[in-house]
């Protein structure tokens, strides 16, 4: 079945499941979002008498919604396939003319994966952040902050139309400015809260441009409407909606050219980025591409675009990873790479659909599991980020050490854990694709395999092996529970999900109702992946990468201050120039244009303006002067006039 035939069935079964009695979990699928709403509200309002209490309601309210997600799961699994499209009206938002806006939510796989990966994930960070955030005298204003960054998520995903998407776009957006910038007192921070605020504008106004061309092409903005009439549009209209479709999954994925934000966004507090590159923001991107797939197989060159881009960005995420000292922003390198790989499947179209959220999913708990693993390092360190001020750490925090070292073998693509199974699915899949493109495509996610495991490795060996390399005063010592047992959960999610996803080709079975089927299952099949080509020559590439990175880090003592580098390691420290570009291309012609307007508005509009006003009281000043106050003048004056008028007269008689 085509894609777009599956959204032109969607919204049928509501009625049915709405009268039956075991139909309330998705008949107040609302719930899901009023649950951490309320949690965000009642923080906010309720001030200092919730200081006590609040990060544990903040916290049960996302668990409450993983439990109802659970529920929703089991009810949407004992339905047949092609019932698994649900529309659950909550109210009309907006009705005017003929545009009409619905708060409807769509429960179906795809969004239903993703609200049990926001909630399940969420809520572990709530968790760790109980601890972490022990003596921060804002804690309730986090909390809050974390509740509405769950609420808006759940509001994108669930979203039966592109306007209320966008509602939950822009809420992840704001929600994402305040928890970056949340440490205000910090100038690098509140800098890097404006930072992503302003570049993930840029991306925004790609998509509400899209959704503009998506109500003036087929006069609707429901998803049931618009890629259920994608053959009614234009080859260049469709292009052009794929593309500004990709300029909004670039700002909130972090992709090339809009990833500058990311790197920055670590000056927030760790469970911020573990929420922000693990279960939400940069989630959004690939779900857009994914949700939108009718488009953009209608749109062959935005595809392609797209796919492109994935590649490009895994590359440069990696060689970021590659070069950077602070542990939080060589993460963040690595999820620019993570997620160049899931953007690079969604490009190759329904063969790679699956194997984008399937690594999406596992992604999810291997990164936020090493974002909590160097939060526990830096707790124990004194905040310390700087990996060359690290080392043998292993010995004093065994649990850190052993959890995070699970989410490294999972994130290389050890065999048979999570990142094997996914990331080899997505190898797979651009090979599979006709042509020298997909040679490209997937010999650029081979050389990010091999990069992937250099990275990880450096970052494994100068944290945890080696010698001391500590600064005096400095104790390191494991994290309380509160924070080491999410770390736990999620480390076994590192080692199984994978395999639960991915073997006997299930999980890509599950999505078929929501993304389709491709022709062959090729992407997902375990003796593929364990005898063809590309995924040995990954497994090769893997142990290189390992191999140099213990050589480089491991076998020799690791300077405390960095070495000056070479061309290659100065431009990968400087983030590949992303933010001089950005400021060449962008910035520096945007304060020319912005001077130029000034002097246009101030020259020549406001001159004309003012030039109209004296104009005016120039023409009264000489007319006032007419105005002499003395009775004999307007007599006179008069008496002429009567002269002019009977002479004009006496003459046309």
């Amino acid at each position: 079945m085509a894609v777009s035939d599956v959204y032109l069935a969607a919204g049928t079964h509501v009625n049915a499941v709405a009268t039956e009695a075991d139909g309330a979990i998705l008949a107040n699928a609302w719930l899901l979002i009023a649950l951490p709403l309320a949690g965000a509200v009642i923080l906010l309002l309720g001030g200092r008498r919730t200081n006590g209490w609040g990060h544990w309601l903040a916290t049960a309210l996302p668990l409450a919604g993983f439990a109802w997600a659970a529920l929703a799961l089991v009810q949407l699994l004992g339905m047949e396939p092609a019932e698994r499209s649900i529309s659950v009206p909550v109210y009309t938002w907006f009705s005017v003319g003929g545009f009409d806006v619905a708060v409807d939510l769509l429960l179906d796989p795809l969004s239903i994966s993703f609200v049990l990966l926001i909630t399940g994930v969420g809520s572990l960070i709530h968790i760790y952040s109980v601890g972490y955030m022990e003596h921060d005298e804002n804690r309730r204003r986090f909390f809050a902050y974390l509740n509405l960054f769950v609420a808006a998520m759940l509001v994108l995903v669930l979203a039966d139309n592109f306007v209320l998407l966008f509602l939950g776009w822009e809420g992840v957006g704001l929600a994402s400015y305040l928890l970056i910038g949340f440490w205000q007192h910090k100038p690098s921070a509140a800098v890097a809260a404006k930072k992503a605020f302003l570049v993930n504008r840029v991306g925004d106004i790609g998509l509400l441009i899209a959704i503009m061309l998506m109500f003036s092409t087929f006069g609707t903005v429901a998803f049931s409407g618009v890629f259920g009439a994608v053959e009614q549009g234009g080859q260049g209209t469709m292009t052009a909606i794929g593309l500004l479709l990709l300029l909004g999954a670039c700002g909130k994925s972090a992709q090339l050219p809009l990833q500058s934000w990311l790197l920055d966004a670590m000056e927030g507090p760790t469970p911020v980025s573990a929420l922000i590159h693990a279960a939400t923001m940069v989630t959004a991107g690939v779900y857009l591409i994914v949700r939108s797939g009718p488009i953009f197989e209608a749109a062959p060159a935005a595809q392609l675009t797209v796919a492109i881009v994935g590649a490009v960005t895994l590359l440069a995420g990696a060689v970021i990873g590659c070069a950077k000292d602070d542990i939080k922003k060589a993460l963040a390198g690595s999820t620019m790479s993570q997620i160049g790989y899931m953007t690079l499947a969604a490009g190759l179209g329904p063969v790679g659909y699956a194997a984008a959220i399937a690594h999406l999913i596992t992604h999810g708990f291997f990164k936020a599991g090493l974002f909590l693993g160097a939060g526990s390092v830096m707790h124990g360190m004194n905040d310390e980020v700087d990996m060359r001020k690290y080392g043998a750490l292993r010995t004093a925090m065994p649990i850190t050490f052993a959890t995070f070292g699970l989410g490294y073998l999972a994130i290389i693509g050890f065999p048979f854990l999570s990142g094997w199974w996914t990331k080899e699915g997505i190898i797979e899949a651009a090979f599979a694709t006709e042509g020298l493109t997909g040679q490209l495509l997937g010999s650029a996610a081979l050389l990010g395999a091999g990069l992937t495991a250099f990275y990880m490795t450096r970052m494994m060996v100068m944290t945890f092996f080696g010698e001391k390399r500590w600064d005096d005063g400095v104790r390191p010592h494991e994290s309380p529970t509160s924070m080491t047992a999410p770390m736990i959960v999620l480390a076994v999610g590192s080692v199984f999900l994978g395999g639960i996803l991915v073997f006997g080709y299930r999980f890509a079975a599950f999505l078929e109702p929501a993304i389709g089927a491709p022709e062959e299952p090729h992407a997902f099949s375990l003796a593929a992946m364990l005898t063809s080509g590309p995924s040995l020559a990954a497994l090769g590439l893997m142990v290189v990468g390992a191999a140099a990175a213990w050589f480089m880090y491991g076998r020799a003592p690791v300077p405390r201050e960095a070495p000056a580098g070479n061309v290659i390691t100065v431009a990968a420290r400087n983030e590949l120039y992303g933010n001089a570009i950005n400021e060449g291309l962008l910035m520096r012609p945007g304060q020319v244009l912005t001077k130029a307007l000034v002097v246009i508005d101030t020259k020549v509009v406001d001159g004309l303006v003012n030039g109209v006003a004296a104009s005016v009281r120039n023409s009264s000043e000489g007319l006032r002067t007419a105005q002499t106050g003395f009775a004999r003048t307007y007599a006179l004056t008069m008496l002429f006039g009567a002269a002019i008028v009977v002479a004009t007269l006496a003459v046309r008689i």
